[in-house]
C-alpha cells in the first residue's frame, strides 16, 4: 500500500518534496458498515493549493505528515456494507492512499457504463458541477449576451465556454498557448480566444473581440488578466470568482486596480464561491449536464498522467499550465 503525506507546506510554487510517498507492508482489514477501496483515478486541481497553507480558509488545511486529499474514484474490492457491493465504483473525497478503509460516507457509486470513470472527477463531478452552478447561479446568462472566460482551456473553463454557447452568448476565451486557443474553438465552440502569453495588449484585445463590453466574467485565475477584463465590463455585468491561480503561489500580496469604483460606476456584481455553496442544486445540475452531454452538446478534454507516485507531479503541472482540461491520474 502506498500514501502521499503533506511533508511539509509549500513557500511559493509546490515541489516535490512537499510531499512524501510512504510505502507499506501491510492488509487492511474492515469492520462492519465498512468497505475497502483501491483507487483507479485521482484529481488533482487547483484549490488544493490553498489547503496545504497553514491560513484561514472555507476548510481547514491539511495536517502535515497526513494524506492529502481529494476527488477520487476507488473500486470496492470489500464490503461489509449493505449499500455498496464488491465490484462497485465510487466517487468522493478520499486520500491520496492506493487503498483504504472508508464508513462509504460521502461516497456516490458511478457507472462506468453510463460514462468513462474519470468523466465523474471531471464534466459530472466537481468541475462541471463549478462550472453549471457557477453561471447560472450567479452569472445570470441571457442569450446574446458577452462572456469572457479566463482559464479557458482547463477543466471548469472548457465546460463555462460550452454551457454558454448553449445559452446563446458570444463566448470569448482567454488561455496560454495557441494551441490551446485553437482547441477552444474547434472543440468546445468558442467564438474567439486570446493567449495571454503572445499578446501585446490584453486590454485592447477585449474591446476589439467584445466590441459592446463585456456582461459576464468567469475568473479561474485572478492577476493582471482579470484586470484587463475588468475595465471592459458593462453596466449591471457579473463576475464570477471561480479561482485566482495566478496569484496562489505567490509570497506576498498582490498590487493590482481597486475594483470598488469600477463596480459601483457600472451596477456591477463580484461574487465568489465555492461549489458546495449550491449543494442542494448538485442532483438536478448533474441530470442536466449528463442530458447534455449524452445528447451531443458537451464534451470534455482531460489530460491523463499514469501512476500513483506521480500524483504530485500532476498537480505541480498545473501551475504551469501543462494540463488541456481535467488534469486526472490514472493509478
Amino acid at each position: 500500500m502506498k500514501t502521499i503525506l503533506l511533508n511539509n507546506r509549500p513557500q511559493g510554487k509546490p515541489t516535490t518534496s512537499n510531499f512524501k510517498v510512504v510505502k507499506e507492508d501491510k492488509i487492511l482489514s474492515i469492520n462492519k458498515g465498512e468497505i475497502l477501496l483501491e483507487a483507479a483515478y485521482v484529481s488533482v486541481d487547483p484549490y488544493l493549493r490553498g489547503r496545504m497553507s497553514d491560513a484561514k480558509s472555507y476548510v481547514p488545511p491539511f495536517e502535515l505528515n497526513k494524506p492529502v486529499q481529494s476527488g477520487v474514484v476507488a473500486k470496492v474490492i470489500v464490503s461489509n456494507n449493505e449499500k455498496f457491493a464488491e465490484g462497485d465504483y465510487v466517487s468522493g473525497l478520499l486520500n491520496w492512499q492506493t487503498q483504504q478503509v472508508s464508513t462509504g460516507e460521502g461516497l456516490t457509486i458511478v457507472d462506468e457504463n453510463k460514462a468513462p470513470l474519470s468523466a465523474y472527477l471531471g464534466i459530472l463531478g466537481m468541475t462541471g458541477l463549478t462550472a453549471f452552478l457557477g453561471l447560472q447561479e450567479i452569472g445570470k446568462p441571457k442569450a446574446g449576451e458577452t462572456i469572457v472566460i479566463s482559464g479557458a482551456a482547463g477543466a471548469v473553463g472548457s465546460v463555462v465556454g460550452q454551457i454558454a454557447k448553449i445559452l446563446g452568448l458570444h463566448v470569448i476565451g482567454i488561455a496560454g498557448t495557441d494551441e490551446k486557443i485553437d482547441l477552444l474553438k474547434s472543440k468546445f465552440g468558442f467564438d474567439a480566444g486570446i493567449n495571454y502569453n503572445t499578446s501585446s495588449d490584453i486590454n485592447a484585445d477585449i474591446k476589439k473581440l467584445a466590441p459592446n463590453g463585456v456582461d459576464i466574467y468567469f475568473d479561474n485565475v485572478g492577476g493582471a488578466i482579470s484586470d484587463s477584463v475588468l475595465v471592459n465590463i458593462n453596466r449591471f455585468a457579473r463576475i464570477i470568482i471561480c479561482g485566482a491561480i495566478s496569484t496562489y503561489n505567490e509570497t506576498e500580496a498582490s498590487k493590482g486596480i481597486r475594483v470598488q469604483t469600477t463596480l459601483v460606476k457600472n451596477s456591477a456584481l463580484m461574487q465568489g464561491f465555492i461549489v458546495s455553496d449550491f449543494a442542494a442544486k448538485f442532483p438536478a445540475a448533474i441530470q442536466q449536464l449528463a442530458t447534455w452531454l449524452g445528447a451531443g452538446k458537451l464534451t470534455y478534454t482531460e489530460t491523463i498522467v499514469e501512476g500513483f507516485d506521480n500524483i504530485p507531479n500532476a498537480f505541480i503541472d498545473l501551475f504551469e499550465g501543462k494540463n488541456k482540461g481535467k488534469m486526472i491520474v490514472k493509478i
